[in-house]
């Protein structure tokens, strides 16, 4: 059965703040370029919740920890904040499958089960919302859950969506940044519900 909210579920590094590598210190949190301003539109024009869905691999791999992830986090909303919104929840796998079980390492993405725990904690109606991120993992996050998926290419090769195109799944939208991609979720949002 559907749930009745939508949402926007956002990667993190390298969709809604520069990606440094594990990022674990808030000092060195920097929001992209329309991310503020992108996710307060979002939020004011779709009432869509915003949710993070990460890969944090850099705890079991010991370079950063739990409570590291949660202050970047913590940080991001602060920052979200100068603009008068905020990311309503984070989720993320701290596993690899390099380091951990299958078991373990399943809520891993390109796996969707971050994005399907939310959509039963929230209510959600998967096949009305969307999947932003930056790699093919993402994409393919998205599509297994049933959303719409918008990929940003702003500093990724062609391969990307070749590497799509192979396994036959295409993003629903490529944006060459985020605010193209907000638009676009906006404008496909309200065709959708007027």
């Amino acid at each position: 059965m559907a749930g009745r909210n939508v949402a926007v579920f956002l990667d993190r590094d390298g969709t809604i703040n520069y990606d440094p590598g594990y990022l674990g210190d808030p000092e060195k949190v920097e929001l992209l370029p329309g991310v503020g301003e992108g996710i307060a539109k979002l939020k004011n024009e779709t009432g869509a919740k915003i949710i993070v869905i990460s890969n944090q691999s850099g705890i079991t791999r010991g370079l950063i920890s739990d409570s590291d992830v949660n202050a970047v986090n913590t940080k991001i909303n602060e920052l979200l904040a100068n603009y008068g919104t905020e990311i309503d929840a984070f989720y993320y796998c701290p596993f690899h499958p390099e380091f951990d079980s299958p078991e373990k390492a399943k809520c891993r993405k390109p796996s969707p089960e971050m994005i399907l725990k939310a959509a039963k904690d929230f209510d959600i109606d998967l096949t009305g919302s969307y999947m932003v991120g930056d790699m093919i993992t993402d994409v393919e996050a998205g599509y297994r859950a049933g959303t719409k998926t918008v990929l940003l290419t702003s500093n990724k090769e062609e391969s990307e969506n070749l590497t799509l195109q192979n396994k036959s799944i295409m993003p629903t939208f490529v944006a060459t940044n985020f605010l193209d991609a907000c638009k676009f979720i906006i404008d496909d949002f309200l065709r959708r519900n007027n």
